[in-house]
């Protein structure tokens, strides 16, 4: 059989071969890459670690683990959930982590959304488990990644959402090959294959992991409650979508990938503004930023981009940045003597220097001084 010369995947049109091919084409993971396997038991993580095993075999990874969360929301079912990836993780060979977390009580504690706690204790849960594995692997963590189950399906699920709710500056390239969360790099092999290929790939396994009620993945009840966001765009906008286009996913896949190719140009560009434009105000970023007045100059595009890095670095890398918030920033730049209010209590504020973005308690104590 002839092999990718690049990663010596198999050049078949396999799934090993189509994510191996994804894998080594967007530099996500190599033999010499440990990762970790975040295993939930549905059908697309399911998927992600049988051809994880597969990889192992073929000697495109160097190692892996996985992980289960258990986030005790959904009784019995979770606790089968967990049996059936341990079952999983048995079968293949891969050493696991079983992780108990409370997300009901953590959500009444602090009152923050179910999913957005949830996913962070998720992706925190991920990171000690993946130091632990390259501890012990004998893996520099650097050479570690989290390996996810998002699939083509997921990322036209967040384009739609965020066509209905509005987005910020590359927001329509939906999500990352790999990205960095709580400090690790998260990887998304699955991003070019549909949830429908995955599951025809799992009934095609002779040796496939059953529950007790003989299925090969667990279905989680809540996806199909179309009163969440999400499940309805699953299952009410894509359906009518696909049936327009049959090619959906391989359609808005390559749209994606060029929008996330001209953002990335732009972000570069941004980015370079940001270190000869902006100095912070203090040694905190919480302490503000004086964007030089030059920046005025810039296409407004190139403007917004710089003025939204600004407000996430003063407001912090959890925060969503408003639209607002940008705009009035933009519209201060270069009108002296203009003075705005925005979210998390910044001063905006505009002279000769350039633009303020500092804490209004910051700014009214200046004032005070100098008045």
């Amino acid at each position: 059989m002839a092999a990718c010369a690049a990663c010596g995947a198999p050049a078949d049109k396999s799934l090993l071969a189509r994510v191996a091919e994804v894998t080594c084409s967007r530099g996500l993971a190599s033999a010499d890459t440990v990762a970790l396997l975040m295993v939930s038991g549905g059908s697309d993580s399911t998927a992600l670690a049988y051809v994880a095993a597969e990889m192992l075999e073929a000697g495109l990874l160097g190692d892996a683990a996985m992980l289960h969360v258990n986030h005790k929301l959904r009784g019995a079912a979770s606790d089968g959930d967990a049996a059936f990836v341990e079952r999983l993780a048995s079968r293949l060979g891969i050493p696991l982590f079983m992780c108990d977390i409370d997300i009901d009580a953590l959500v009444r504690e602090s009152g923050g959304n179910m999913e957005a706690v949830a996913r962070d204790q998720r992706y925190r849960a991920a990171r000690e488990a993946l130091e632990s594995t390259c501890l012990h692997r004998g893996f520099a963590l650097e050479n570690g990644c989290v390996f996810t189950a998002h699939t083509a399906d997921d990322r036209v699920e967040n384009f739609y959402m965020r066509s209905i709710v509005g987005t910020g500056p590359g927001g329509f390239r939906s999500m990352d090959y790999s990205s960095m969360v709580h400090g690790c790099r998260v990887c998304r092999p699955l991003l070019e294959e549909g949830r429908d290929a995955l599951r025809a790939y799992i009934e095609g396994r002779p040796d496939a992991v059953v529950d007790e009620a003989g299925a090969r993945w667990r279905e989680d009840a809540t996806n199909a409650d179309t009163d969440r966001f999400r499940a309805f765009v699953r299952h009410e906008i894509v359906p009518q979508a696909k049936r327009r286009n049959p090619q959906l996913l391989e359609t808005l896949t390559r749209t994606m990938n060029l929008i996330a190719d001209e953002d990335d140009m732009v972000a570069s560009y941004a980015r370079d503004l940001l270190l000869s434009r902006v100095r912070p105000l203090g040694c905190s970023p919480s302490e503000g930023f004086l964007i030089a007045p030059e920046l005025a100059a810039e296409p407004a595009a190139i403007v917004r981009r710089v003025i939204e890095r600004v407000l996430s670095l003063a407001l912090g890398r959890d925060a969503r940045i408003e639209n607002a918030s940008i705009e009035a920033c933009a519209a201060c730049l270069g009108a002296s003597g203009a003075v705005v209010n925005i979210q998390g209590d910044l001063a905006v504020s505009y002279n000769k220097q350039g633009l303020r973005v500092e804490p209004m308690a910051a700014f009214r104590a200046r004032r005070k001084k100098n008045g």
